[in-house]
């Protein structure tokens, strides 16, 4: 039986149809149901079929899906080759919305878990189309209701991008952390927990205002853009600058660590987020200073940049457990 014409005409709204089910699939959030109904659809009319094959073949061309991946493993693998996808749906034709790509699928469910492992990066558009992206390590749940759009974040960073509310709609968009509530006045944050000491929040706004109200002293302040802070449950820590500037966003979004004269042993600490185990920094090292920009997705080659750069000896005792000493110790 000869296969499906992927050269035929197709029609455009077909095309669409299969544009956003490669998305859905792609986004990290597809499950069970998203993948049966994907299964109706692409049963449900031959030119259903053709516009799937077109699209999957030119996802393979630009890198999106690796050949040998059938689609039972395609809608659980890459949950963001973002270029790639984009360039597939550009050659069909399709122009998606800015921040499309990475969306949580929605149809009136609005509470929801989300988790990036280690070394992990995670995008989600919540039902709003607010955008949070998830660093390593990050668990957050989402909790809208008919009075409030709330993000616990247990335990990691985020990156928060708010949206205006539906239409008729005006709830505030806010944040738990285990220390305090954060309320945006604005649009771009990010907000960290921080372990040891106790725990600490760290805030850093990078557009318009947040509120922050602790957790048991109920005190308030409002946070500026270009500002960061540091609070328990009962005090704020000193303002300072924000670690980076208001027009751009986290380094980290971008698969990158930057280091500007970091002391050594803090850039160590930084780094071990991106990997399992652990990284032990050598005290008579601790204090050298790094600079630079480095890929994070290969955290074995950054300790090799570093070995090359200064100098210290990277002692590999297992993929686990890595020192940074001297280079005569």
């Amino acid at each position: 039986m000869p296969g499906p014409d992927l050269t035929a005409p197709l029609d455009p709204d077909i095309v669409k149809e299969a544009a956003n089910w490669l998305v859905r699939l792609h986004s990290g959030a597809a499950g069970e149901a998203d993948r049966q109904a994907f299964a109706r659809w692409r049963q449900a009319r031959p030119e259903h079929e053709q516009a799937w094959q077109r699209a999957e073949r030119l996802s393979r061309k630009f890198g999106a899906v690796a050949p040998e991946l059938g689609v039972p493993v395609l809608t659980r693998q890459l949950r963001g080759n973002r270029r790639a996808i984009l360039k597939t749906l550009a050659t069909l034709g399709v122009a998606l919305p800015a921040g499309w790509f990475g969306y949580r699928i929605s149809r009136g469910e609005t509470d929801g878990i989300y988790r990036a492992g280690v070394g992990e990066h995670r995008p989600v558009v919540l039902a709003d189309r607010s955008a949070v992206r998830l660093n390593t390590a990050t668990d957050i749940a989402v909790r809208y209701s008919e009075s409030a759009r709330l993000v616990e974040l247990e335990r990691g960073e985020i990156y928060i991008e708010t949206a205006r509310d539906t239409p008729g709609q005006a709830r505030p968009f806010m944040v738990d952390t285990a220390h305090g509530r954060l309320r945006a006045l604005g649009t771009r944050f990010t907000v960290r927990a921080l372990d040891g000491d106790g725990g600490r929040t760290l805030l850093n706004v990078l557009e318009h205002r947040v509120e922050v109200v602790l957790r048991d002293s109920g005190e308030r302040r409002i946070v500026e853009a270009g500002d960061s802070v540091r609070f328990s449950a009962s005090a704020f820590e000193a303002f300072e600058p924000a670690r980076l500037p208001s027009s751009a966003a986290p380094a980290w979004t971008r698969g990158m660590l930057e280091a500007d004269a970091m002391r050594l042993d803090a850039f160590l600490q930084e780094l071990s987020r991106f990997r399992p185990g652990i990284i032990r920094c050598a005290p008579e090292v601790a204090k050298l200073r790094v600079s630079g920009v480095f890929r994070i997705e290969d955290t074995d080659h950054v300790l090799d940049v570093i070995a090359q750069t200064l100098p210290v000896r990277i002692v590999r005792r297992t993929a686990y457990w890595v020192t940074v000493t001297s280079q005569a110790g």
